[in-house]
């Protein structure tokens, strides 16, 4: 997750992966998508909302990714398996309308999906998020989810609802997605700035004096 680049959490297409393969200490993923013959090596693709570079070495319809041991750990990177169903979105260009919100595809945490379930059209999925991510987390806020830019309909302690619209359904992996199975989350860059802005101003404060 060494990216520069920014995204907008809206998933461009899903790709279909061919195989995760250990290299020592890295490994080199490989999926199959319908936009490989239009990534330069060296470009940055949001995989689940992980930011990656295209690696050389595959062509046609596959592109490459050499991760890190670190980066399998600390995503749902590691948990992807032949067949696995990934969203991906290229990174915006100068002039490219924005529809999301700021995504940088650098992963804050892993979530778990405790509850999916049909309703009408729509879908609702639960995500039970790590607790350093709930304070920057609102109702109605943004949250991404595998790189997919969501509303929070309502917070109910660890756990975020989220309903899902039948098109995002459709072109995202939520397809695939299933009671436990583990996302990336990326709170927004906007919530991340005020709390770091807030933290440095509460240590610059000087401490109440306790003399009497």
């Amino acid at each position: 997750m060494d990216c520069g680049e920014m995204f907008t959490g809206l998933v461009e297409c899903t790709g279909t992966v061919v195989a995760l393969e250990e290299r020592g200490n890295q490994a080199r993923l490989r999926i199959r998508t319908p936009f490989a013959g239009e990534v330069a090596s060296g470009d940055s693709v949001a995989v689940n909302g992980c930011c990656l570079t295209r690696a050389d070495g595959e062509t046609g319809e596959e592109l490459a990714f050499d991760l890190l041991m670190q980066t399998l750990e600390v995503t749902s990177l590691g948990g992807l398996r032949a067949g696995s169903l990934v969203n991906l979105e290229r990174a915006m260009r100068a002039g490219d309308r924005f529809g999301g919100h700021f995504v940088l595809g650098h992963v804050d945490g892993t979530g778990e999906i405790t509850r999916l379930e049909r309703l009408g059209q729509d879908h609702r999925v639960d995500v039970r998020m790590p607790v350093e991510l709930l304070p920057l987390c609102i109702d109605k806020g943004s949250l991404a989810v595998d790189g997919i830019s969501l509303t929070i309909a309502e917070l109910d302690g660890d756990v975020a609802t989220f309903w899902i619209t039948p098109h995002t359904w459709e072109h995202t992996n939520l397809r695939a997605a299933r009671k436990g199975m583990k996302v990336n989350l990326e709170a927004d860059m906007l919530a991340k700035h005020v709390a770091r802005l807030m933290d440095a101003r509460l240590a610059a404060m000087p401490t109440p004096s306790t003399d009497a």
